[in-house]
């Protein structure tokens, strides 16, 4: 008979504003360690050799020299012609000479702390360290119960509550669904509002207009309950700035960039680069795409403000060539992670992968394309693991069961970068010797002292024989995880906020609502 899975303690559960102690139900505890980052302990895989990589980062050079860069945003390129940059005078083309390309993406720090308000949810970004993000910017939701539905505020919460309580989910993504049904001049205000009273764990604010931005980094401040100059020392706030593959980076994406770099905030510059479609054919030409969009977008943060955080994005996959269909989680996919890494160690910069499918159910698609896009980016050396937890359709949607299943295999990957402990204790010899030829272990004191925690307790997978499973109703892995997330938001507690600070909060976002938010063109 298994043991019961470990949980955390729950004074200590409580304290940190999640739960996972023992519940009401037959189903026990829900297993999961305290919030900690995994680590990378051995070299990430170089799937092509030092020649090949410099191939690609001139080939990238010589893109950015002679063909450039669309910056659409005037502000942009005038501090990209004050740098040096070639600044067409007739259009936003924007040319890079190499030497200034190398020499300012080197102010880009290699490792950096990104603050959440409640400290002992801080991450490290960079080195061997690894974080995971739940979902974002799904415009739709989906569970076994009530299908696929558009975006909305409820659902938006439940998926938020469900990234504070697993520890294994490091931060917030964004919004994990786009909730239609508040009016996009004010959604921004309710939905960070949201995050910092549902959430204590960092977040991220949309890149959508710099009076979006500007909303984001004071709601940020706020939550923290700290000065703005504190902040400036402290990143506490990223976004992601998508460039507009092929080669152009648009005016909300550039505003996004002046005002959280120069805040000294996080920037993760990430080229959407589907070979085929948005970028050539090969791996080959659209990997060297990608990472000239992405100097291009690095460089910028650094000559807003040399030293500002910033991740190099990879986003690299093919498409179905019969559909004109995203495809994710393909061997093209792994590759492109894996060379992805390379190059942002290339420059001793932090890189972002994602775990994604193409998959339109809770299927095997689901899981074997899942495992893919993760095992390619671990492998690649990821630092920041975008869309960790939900995805599927290509990222249309995120489910509530794809949520769990993919907490599940977060937390195995967890497990498997953990360090194999070979000391004598570990050894067993003195149980060896007692059970001796022909017995078994399941008594022996080593193994009464270990069996809580000797392996992995996962949330879903079935260790149970057939008989056993049938005669339990033969229970499927969707159907688990549909009454877990279920029981995940019975158990869920806010973590604790200042009253003071969520009245503040509260303060800002009516005012801000009453001067009409923001405006909904660009």
């Amino acid at each position: 008979m298994r043991a019961s899975p470990p949980t955390l303690n729950d004074a200590a559960d409580r304290s940190r504003g999640r739960r996972g102690r023992r519940g009401d139900r037959g189903s026990g505890e829900i297993a999961q360690k305290p919030f900690r980052q995994p680590r990378l302990r051995w070299p990430p895989v170089e799937l092509i050799s030092a020649d090949e990589l410099d191939a690609l980062h001139h080939a990238s050079l010589s893109i950015l020299k002679e063909i450039g860069i669309n910056f659409l945003h005037p502000e942009a390129r005038s501090l990209l012609r004050q740098a040096g940059a070639d600044v067409d005078a007739d259009s936003d083309r924007v040319r890079f000479d190499p030497e200034l390309v190398e020499q300012t993406i080197r102010t880009a720090p290699a490792e950096f702390t990104l603050h959440a308000r409640n400290p002992d949810n801080n991450i490290r970004v960079g080195g061997d360290w690894i974080a995971f993000a739940q979902m974002a910017s799904a415009p739709n939701s989906s569970d076994l119960d009530n299908g696929r539905r558009a975006g909305n505020r409820e659902d938006f919460r439940n998926l938020l509550k469900l990234g504070q309580f697993f520890n294994i989910l490091h931060l917030n993504g964004g919004y994990p669904v786009e909730p239609v049904d508040i009016h996009a001049s004010i959604r921004h205000l309710d939905c960070l509002a949201d995050i910092v009273k549902l959430t204590d764990k960092v977040y991220s604010a949309y890149s959508l207009g710099r009076a979006r931005n500007l909303d984001g980094l004071e709601i940020a401040r706020i939550g923290r309950g700290i000065s703005a100059e504190q902040m400036e020392r402290e990143p506490s706030l990223y976004t992601i700035i998508n460039t507009n593959s092929p080669l152009c980076i648009d005016t909300p994406m550039l505003q996004g960039i002046i005002e959280m770099s120069s805040r000294n905030q996080c920037v993760i510059v990430t080229p959407f680069t589907l070979s085929g479609a948005m970028a050539p054919v090969t791996l080959a030409g659209a990997l060297a795409q990608q990472n000239a969009e992405a100097l291009a977008g690095i460089l910028f943060t650094q000559l807003v403000r040399p030293g500002a955080p910033v991740i190099y994005g990879g986003f690299t996959s093919n498409v179905d060539m019969k559909s004109g269909a995203p495809a994710f989680g393909t061997p093209e996919y792994m590759k492109s992670a894996m060379i992805g890494g390379q190059l942002a160690r290339r420059y001793k910069i932090p890189y972002r992968s994602s775990n994604v499918c193409a998959a339109n159910a809770i299927d095997p698609q689901a899981a074997y394309e899942s495992v893919f896009s993760l095992w390619g980016a671990v492998m690649g050396g990821v630092n920041f693991v975008k869309h960790a937890a939900g995805w599927i359709e290509g990222g249309l949607t995120c489910s509530y069961e794809k949520t769990i299943l993919d907490v599940d295999l977060l937390q195995m990957v967890a497990e498997f970068l953990e360090p194999l402990t070979i000391e004598d204790d570990e050894l067993g010899l003195d149980a060896i010797r007692d059970v001796g030829p022909g017995g078994h272990f399941f008594g022996t004191a080593h193994t009464q002292a270990r069996y809580r925690t000797a392996f992995y307790s996962p949330l879903i997978s079935d260790w149970r024989n057939f008989e056993t499973w049938a005669e339990a109703g033969r229970p499927e892995a969707a159907a688990k995880a549909n009454a877990l997330w279920k029981d995940v938001l019975r158990r869920y507690e806010k973590p604790p906020l200042d009253p003071a600070i969520e009245e503040e909060l509260d303060a800002f976002v009516a005012r801000r609502k009453e001067e009409g938010g923001v405006p909904t063109d660009f």
